[in-house]
This record gives structure tokens, sequence and C-alpha cells, in this order.
């Protein structure tokens, strides 16, 4: 087990490796200057040529790289141009926000995704069967950007319900909560149609089993045969889909952020690209390119620890 651990341990970092190449590069070619957009279009060229050597840009691109290689190893990801302020505080502050926010739209995706899906199961090929699986596709195709409006529509402007956006921050728990009821749901809602659609389909090929028959046949109850002995070996999949999922969710919420007016990383990361605060735009994505990468690994880990043979990769 630690060889293995080890070695997904090394592929990790080599994609780590790979990934910091490939966003310091495709960065680096972005049309604009970050020095004349932050002084304007009628600033001095002694200005400019000042403020690229503040920033370090005038500097060869392979320094910078490795000096920012070097820096994000030792936990400095640098300072913002755009906000005068170190990299990792920006990223610190926003996470506060982002994190619950993933945290709670996939436990919300989980809870609806696992009974949708294990009741479509049980029901396969009757009417209930066909209209679930039909809504489910439909939660697929709707954007949660469209979603998220439909939802301040309804339960901020029309019912007064929820708070159609904002943040009041954590030293006040139940708004901050309330905040992030109507993202959350715009968020789970497509997840859990993806999740309950993965879930019937793990649970079809499980209850086809014969120890299912053998349990039916023993007098079982149905419950205790669909969520004790059918979900359990079902899981492997809907785990898979869960990793994917908090990624998605962690890394996918720049438009959500932005219709409800969070600030989160993704609102962080859409300003930073409009100001073309380079810095600030490498670490949110490194951040969240290690975040999949992390997951994956958990989730590779979780695998071998229940299936030995993934270790010896028979």
């Amino acid at each position: 087990m630690t060889a293995y651990v080890i070695k997904r341990l090394t592929v990790g970092v080599l994609t780590l490796l790979v990934a910091s190449l490939v966003v310091f590069g495709a960065l680096e070619i972005l049309p604009g200057d970050p020095a004349r957009i932050m002084l304007g279009m009628n600033a001095s060229p002694e200005a400019l040529e000042a403020l690229r050597s503040q920033m370090g840009l005038d500097r060869p691109v392979a320094l910078r790289y490795l000096s920012w290689i070097a820096g994000m190893a030792t936990g400095d990801f640098g300072r913002s141009y755009t906000y005068s302020s170190p990299v990792v505080a920006l990223i610190a502050e926003r996470v506060a926000v982002s994190l619950p926010l993933a945290l709670i739209a996939l436990a919300l995706s989980t809870a609806i995704a696992l009974p949708v899906g294990i009741f479509a199961a049980a029901r396969r090929g009757r009417p209930s069967d066909t209209v679930t699986m039909g809504l489910a596709q439909v939660g697929v195709a709707v954007p949660n950007f469209w979603f998220a409006l439909l939802l301040v529509y309804v339960f901020a402007v029309g019912l007064r319900l929820l708070p159609s956006g904002g943040f009041p921050g954590w030293g006040e728990p139940w708004p901050a909560l309330k905040a992030l009821v109507l993202p959350a749901v715009a968020l789970a809602l497509p997840q859990a149609a993806i999740l309950s659609r993965v879930t019937r389909s793990a649970m079809l090929e499980v209850l086809g089993e014969d120890y299912i028959r053998t349990a039916r046949a023993k007098g079982l109850p149905r419950r205790l045969v669909l969520w004790r002995h059918a979900l359990r070996n079902a899981l492997i999949p809907v785990i898979t889909i869960l990793g994917l999922q908090f990624s998605f969710l962690l890394a996918g919420t720049i438009i959500v952020e932005n219709v409800f007016y969070l600030p989160g990383l993704g609102r962080l990361i859409f300003q930073a690209i409009s100001q073309r605060d380079l810095i600030v735009v490498e670490g949110v994505v490194m951040l969240l390119v290690a975040t999949v990468i992390l997951v994956n690994l958990l989730v590779d880990i979780g695998y071998a620890a229940a299936d030995p043979r993934l270790r010896t990769g028979r």
C-alpha cells in the first residue's frame, strides 16, 4: 500500500508541474500589458518601465517561472498588483466563502441524488422511473446560471425569503448561511441530476448479482436489500463522481458567484482576469489544480484500500 501511495504521489507532483507550465505559459501569451492597464493609456513610458521593473516583468520568462515555482513551494504566491496584498491572504479570504459553498452544494446534491437514483433503480421500466430520469435529464441540460437567476426571481424577489446576493461574513453565522442557500441550490441540482443517473446505473448493475437474489430469497425486506447490500456495492462509481463534483463545485463557481455577488474564488479570478492581475490568476488556478489532483489521489487511495488488486495493477 505504501509503494502504491508513493507512486500516486509522484504522478500527482509531476502532473502539478506540467499544469504549472501550461498555466504560466498560457497567461504569458495573453494580450495586454498589466502595467499599462494599471496606470492607464496615458501613462508615460518612464512610469510604465518603472512599474514593469517593480512587478518583475522586465526579467526573462524562464527566471520569472522559476521564481514563481520556488515561491509557491514555500507558500509565497507573490503579491497582487491590483490589491497590493499577498495572494495567499486574498485566496484564504475567498476560500472561506467558496469552500463552505462547495461543501453545502455537495452535501445537498448527495442527499438528493442517492434516494432518487435508488428509487429509479428499484422501479426500473415503470412510469415513475421514466419521469424521474426525464427530470434528471432536464437538470443536466439546464445551465446553473439560468437556474440561479430563476431562484433569485422566485425566492428573493417574489417570496422575499432569502437574500438575492452579497455575503455578510462569518461573524454573523445565520445570515451568512442564508446568503449561501440559493447559490448552493443552483450549484447542487444540476450535479444531483448527474449523480442520480450514475447511482441508478450502478444500482441496476448490482441488483442483477447473485448475492442480491440470495438476499431476496432469504426474505430480507426490500428496503434492507437496497440500502445495505446493493448500495454498499454500488458506491465505487458514485464516489468517483462525488470526487469530480467536489472539484468542479470548488473550481466552477465563477458564474454563480458573480450572479450572487459572493466574494469567493470564482469572483476573485474573474476580477483578476479583467484587471490583468496575472499573479492572482496563476495562484488561484494552481490552487484549484492542486485541489483536483489531491481529490483524485484520495479517491485512488480509497479504491486501493477497498480493492487490493488495484495496488498491483491487476
